[in-house]
């Protein structure tokens, strides 16, 4: 696994485990991560001010999902195509896409699914960090031509997601009385590398 001082990465998760109560294998990814299968299982992940994107080819069900936020950044940057934090999302977003064609996904055949943006991280500089990871992943998919054909952003609730990639099927749990510290300070440990990390390498939009 690369180490995170190196830039921004985005890792394969590394926790699969069996789902006893689906009955099927299934990964467990956390901010920073992503996961992409042709095979019969469920990707799930928790959500608070973080995104998650569940792209899939309609015709074969291969499918993934992925888990980032934006880095800090001034208040204008989401005006900026150069600004780190549109360079990072759009790194992460890329990384998702190009493994799913990897692994045999055909372009014209993906759509989407998002996830999260809740406003839970109040302690951040610039405000509304949450806000502004849904319309980035919004902004992102529309200007790639990849529909999204189901939603649930922003609010103010943490969110855990089940997507079954085969089926497109995607199951959504607001936690509305669960304690959200864990969450709060996994998105918080990650907003804080990302902001003090660089971007490695070029990243290359799909047309």
């Amino acid at each position: 696994m690369t180490s995170p001082q190196k830039g921004y990465e985005e890792l394969l998760a590394p926790t699969i485990y069996f789902d006893r109560n689906f009955e099927c294998e299934a990964a467990k990814i956390l901010p920073g991560e992503y996961y992409v299968t042709g095979r019969e299982m469920v990707l799930v992940t928790v959500l608070g001010s973080c995104v998650s994107a569940c792209i899939r080819d309609k015709v074969s069900g291969i499918g993934g999902m992925n888990h980032f936020m934006l880095p800090e950044g001034a208040a204008g940057d989401m005006g900026n195509p150069l600004a780190a934090s549109a360079r990072y999302g759009s790194y992460a977003m890329e990384v998702l896409i190009n493994q799913l064609l990897k692994l045999g996904a055909k372009r014209p055949n993906l759509e989407a699914k998002v996830f999260g943006g809740g406003n839970v991280l109040r302690g951040f500089t610039v405000a509304n960090v949450g806000e502004r990871n849904a319309r980035f992943v919004l902004n992102y998919l529309g200007f790639e031509r990849i529909p999204v054909v189901a939603k649930d952003l922003m609010d103010i609730y943490p969110r855990k997601i089940y997507f079954f990639p085969g089926t497109g099927r995607v199951l959504v749990k607001k936690l509305k009385n669960v304690h959200n510290d864990t969450i709060v300070a996994r998105e918080k440990e990650y907003g804080q590398r990302l902001q003090y990390s660089s971007l490695e390498g070029d990243v290359e939009l799909f047309s």
